[in-house]
């Protein structure tokens, strides 16, 4: 990093066709660079920074190639908006709280978490940080239908788990294309903890809770693993049917306690192969894996495939 520009809190990574490493960041508040997003290549070395715009609210990232050109989208959970650009940050578009819902009185109650893009160029954005809906829009950014949502349930009994097409703190947000038909899914936080998987038109499906604690996101390798960094301190692989492989670097204590008083402080605090509260994940084409943490003064760490 050079030393105008601190990390924040390191929400999410991606790697592009050529390799880079883009990470999605707070940006720390002593950071002299206002800048949220920075590139590395493949081996760590800073490439350049950009997106002072995104400041704060850097949060969900996802990459995605179109035609012979890749775009990254955003989500900005503290001013609500999502976002496309181009790899060196040139706005396409930028897509503010879907009011034609008519389930938002107000445009801050919109805090939108991440997205996914299923195969047709739909998107469907996750809510999870707001009112907890999943919204759906065509590729041509019209509105097509709301699903889930359920923090007035949530806040009238926090401990009780929802059913079936209900959705509480949907953070993580993923097509899922290994199957016969694409199928969503959404990673639930709070007391449903589990992965909910969702036809495209939003009808629920069936759920996943082995290996689950609270999902962050999601990335798949070229074959069938499906990568999850959970925010309980653990990195979990699963297999092409959601069968829990491994779980990597549980940082979990014996106690249950996970990035509870551990997160804010200097990186010295924090154990080498051992995480804290990974954000983000995604694999590169050779199979390593990269996290992302959210951790006040960042962290990234490179998990090399040896097998």
């Amino acid at each position: 990093m050079p030393d105008s520009l601190r990390f924040g809190n390191t929400h999410a990574i991606v790697a592009d066709s050529q390799g880079r490493l883009i990470v999605a960041h707070t940006v720390h508040k002593e950071s002299a660079s206002p800048h949220a997003i920075a590139v590395f290549d493949a081996d760590g070395t800073f490439v350049a920074s950009w997106g002072a715009n995104l400041r704060g609210g850097a949060h969900g990232l996802t990459i995605r190639k179109e035609g012979s050109e890749e775009f990254l989208y955003y989500c900005d959970n503290v001013s609500g908006f999502v976002r496309k650009s181009t790899l060196t940050g040139e706005e396409v578009w930028i897509m503010h709280a879907p009011l034609d819902s008519g389930l938002y009185t107000r445009a801050k109650e919109y805090r939108p978490s991440n997205l996914a893009i299923a195969p047709n160029g739909d998107l469907y954005i996750a809510d999870g940080y707001g009112k907890f809906y999943i919204h759906h829009y065509d590729a041509r950014l019209r509105y097509v239908r709301t699903f889930g949502g359920t923090r007035a349930e949530m806040d009238k009994d926090p401990k009780r788990e929802t059913g079936a097409g209900s959705t509480i703190w949907p953070h993580a947000i993923g097509i899922d294309t290994r199957g016969a038909q694409p199928l969503l899914m959404v990673g639930e936080r709070g007391v449903n903890s589990r992965i909910q998987y969702f036809t495209l038109d939003g009808r629920p499906m069936h759920t996943v809770k082995d290996g689950v604690r609270w999902p962050s996101t999601f990335d798949f390798a070229p074959g069938s693993e499906m990568l999850m960094p959970d925010l309980k301190a653990v990195v979990t692989l699963f297999d092409k049917n959601n069968n829990p492989l491994v779980q990597l670097g549980d940082g979990r204590k014996p106690d249950g306690r996970t990035y509870e008083g551990i997160r804010g402080k200097d990186r010295a605090a924090f154990t080498p192969g051992e995480f804290v509260a990974p954000h983000g994940a995604c694999f590169d084409a050779a199979g390593n894996i990269f996290v992302a943490e959210w951790v006040e003064v960042g962290r990234i760490s490179k998990l090399r495939k040896v097998a």
